[in-house]
Formats: C-alpha cells, sequence, structure tokens
C-alpha cells in the first residue's frame, strides 16, 4: 500500500492518479445510461451494437497521432487537455437527438478517451523515471476506483431522472478536482532520448508486450461479459450469485493493484507480469472445476492476477531503450483495446459452436503464452 499512501499524501502523484478515475467516471457514467439511450432512440440491439463501435474506432483513430502530439505540447498539458476533450465529449451521446449524431457523438468520446489513456499512462511514466518511484500500478486502481464510482452514481438515476444533468454532476466532478491538482503536472514535458533506427531488435520486444496486452485486456473483457453467464449456466448458481465472480474480480482487480507498486519494485516488472499470470492459471483451473464456489473464487483469483499485467506492461513499454515512451505505450494500448474489443464476440462465437467451458479452455491456453513471453523477455532482458 506504499504507492497508495504515496499518492494520498502527495498531490503530484494524486494529479496524475484522479485523471485515470476521471476517465472510468465518465465511461462508466455512459455505460449505465445505455439502455435509456437506446430506449430513447428506439433502435434495435445490431444498430446500438454499430454506435458502440463508433466509440472504438474513434479510439482507435487517435493513436497513431497521439504520441506525436504528446510529444509536441509536453506530456503534462497533453494530459491536462485530453481530460478537457473527454469532460465536453462525455456529454454528447447524451445529448444526441438522433441515431447518427449518437454515432458522431460516441466516436468524439471514444477519440478523447483514447487520448487521455495514451497521456495519462505516458504522464506516470514520466513521473516515475523523474523522481525514481513506482505508482503505474496504484494509478490504474483509480482507475477501477473510477468505475466503483460511476457504479454507485448508478443510484442517482431514479432520483435525478435526467441523464444529462447526472453526467453533467459527473463531470463537474472530474473538472473540479483536476482544476485543482493538474498545475502539479501541467509542466512535465517527457525526458529526451537518444533514437534508435527502428530495427526487429528495437520492435521484437513490442510484439511481446503488445501480445501479452492483447491477452491481457481481451481475457479481462471476456470475464466481464461472461462471468456471469458462466455461473448460471455452467454452475447452475443461484439468480442472487450470478453477478458473484464479476464482484470478486474487480475486488481483487482493485485490490491487486494498490498493492503491486510495492511488490514490482522487489522484484521486478518482467517477474511480475510471470507471478500475475501463475494467479490466473490458478483461477482458471478453479473456474473450469464448474463447482459454483470454487468457480466464484477462480474469477476472484483471476482479477488478482490480471490486476498487475497491464500496469506492469505499460511500465516496462514506457522504459525500452530508443523509444520514446509515449510511442510505446501507445503501441501496446492499441494491442490491449483490440484484445478488448475482439475477444468477447470471438469468444461468443466458441460459446454458440462449443460451450462455455471450452471458452475458459481457450482462455487458459492464452494465459500461457503469457507467461512463455515472460520467459523470453526476461532472457532478452539478461
Amino acid at each position: 500500500m506504499k504507492s497508495l499512501r504515496l499518492i494520498l499524501s502527495n498531490p503530484t502523484y494524486f494529479g496524475p492518479a484522479w485523471v485515470f478515475a476521471s476517465l472510468n467516471i465518465l465511461f462508466g457514467t455512459w455505460a449505465i445510461y445505455i439502455p435509456t439511450v437506446k430506449e430513447a432512440l428506439e433502435i434495435d440491439k445490431s444498430q446500438l451494437g454499430i454506435a458502440i463501435f463508433f466509440l472504438s474506432l474513434g479510439v482507435f483513430t487517435v493513436f497513431p497521432i497521439s504520441s506525436k502530439i504528446i510529444n509536441k505540447v509536453g506530456v503534462g498539458k497533453a494530459t491536462w487537455y485530453g481530460v478537457l476533450c473527454s469532460c465536453a465529449a462525455a456529454i454528447l451521446p447524451l445529448l444526441a437527438p438522433s441515431y447518427y449524431t449518437l454515432m458522431a457523438g460516441l466516436f468524439l468520446f471514444g477519440a478523447s478517451n483514447g487520448f487521455t489513456d495514451i497521456a495519462m499512462n505516458t504522464l506516470v511514466t514520466e513521473v516515475e523515471k523523474k523522481d525514481d518511484i513506482k505508482f503505474m500500478s496504484a494509478a490504474h486502481g483509480f482507475f477501477s476506483l473510477g468505475g466503483v464510482l460511476a457504479g454507485l452514481g448508478s443510484f442517482l438515476i431514479g432520483p435525478l431522472d435526467n441523464p444529462v444533468l447526472h453526467m453533467g454532476i459527473a463531470v463537474a466532478l472530474v473538472l473540479v478536482v483536476n482544476i485543482i491538482f493538474h498545475q502539479k503536472f501541467k509542466h512535465i514535458v517527457a525526458a529526451a532520448i537518444e533514437k534508435e533506427p527502428l530495427s526487429l531488435k528495437v520492435f521484437k520486444p513490442f510484439l511481446l508486450l503488445g501480445l501479452i496486452s492483447f491477452i491481457a485486456m481481451g481475457s479481462e473483457g471476456a470475464i466481464v461479459d461472461w462471468s456471469g453467464l458462466y455461473l448460471k449456466e455452467i454452475s447452475i448458481a443461484p439468480e442472487a450469485l450470478w453477478g458473484a465472480g464479476f464482484l470478486g474480480f474487480q475486488i481483487t482487480m482493485t485490490l491487486g493493484r494498490f498493492l503491486g507498486d510495492g511488490i514490482s519494485a522487489k522484484i521486478g516488472s518482467i517477474k511480475m507480469v510471470a507471478f500475475g499470470t501463475l494467479f490466473v492459471l490458478v483461477g482458471y483451473a478453479l473456474v473450469l472445476s464448474t463447482q459454483m464456489n470454487l468457480a466464484i473464487l477462480g474469477f476472484a483469483f483471476s482479477g488478482l492476477g490480471f490486476s498487475v499485467m497491464v500496469p506492469e506492461v505499460f511500465r516496462i513499454g514506457g522504459n525500452v531503450k530508443g523509444v520514446e515512451s509515449s510511442q510505446g505505450i501507445a503501441f501496446i494500448a492499441g494491442s490491449g483495446y483490440a484484445g478488448f474489443l475482439c475477444a468477447p464476440p470471438i469468444l461468443g462465437q466458441i460459446a454458440d459452436r462449443s460451450s462455455l467451458v471450452t471458452c475458459f479452455w481457450v482462455l487458459l491456453i492464452c494465459a500461457l503464452f503469457i507467461l512463455g513471453a515472460t520467459f523470453v523477455l526476461k532472457n532478452k532482458k539478461n
């Protein structure tokens, strides 16, 4: 918990961490109103899926240009501008008067969030380098915390009965805190590095890091989407426990991120990812037992394992010699988002053709690929 105490006691570190929370507060608030928007615009599930695709399209559109913008204006200012853009764009989908304006609003919201995501991870990487500390994992814990706050905000749906007002309150919370603390990081710029020419030697580590990010975020998305159905159909859990796997996964995910930096400082990022993978493998083994209590425990173990993977991969990618941190993080984030978007529908097809049990066997095999990748990264480092 050392990094969490550091964040809570020092505004220099709290500022960047709050940006992580901000992003998920805004996104989570939009997410709880998806059914409301669908009903208001009288669109079907297929149309809603296409509209949400435009959010993802916005994210991917901005990835190739984000590092250039961040390096030009400075990572601190870029993060602050990203927050402002996300706040402005968050309200657009809820104001959309038609299906096509909804798609446009979601595209801008996705682009703003994608840019802010790259900027804030680059910012934490640069602060870690400058101050020789580790708080990347705890910062990602604040992202999870932002989702919890957005979830608690769902209790305001009834009393407010106004999605735009609700989002306005979320935007106000995000803005007020960021206005207070952004001066602590606004001046930060990426440290100058001696660039190396693009070669297989330079690019190869990013292929492995991208693979880890793709699998980790894809697996996270799969567990979020399929854990409840698995408990219902495979473990035959009572209705009251259908959400228990998701809840356990989220709790251990948040806890693991707040604990991760202290352990990482002692054993290193690569070993951290490897140990995280072992927790995931144990978790999948428990899930595949299909017994209800063991499956719920398995989802919790998986959350603990996955909690450290993405923060540590960002940390490694932001410190590859001869590559600007923003470029490394942009590539890894893009790979991760691709996995997050692709895995659930792919596994859905597998579930239709076989079963949900087969899906988790596939996820277990993918986790073994992560473990193998850590051995390759360790050997290359040595």
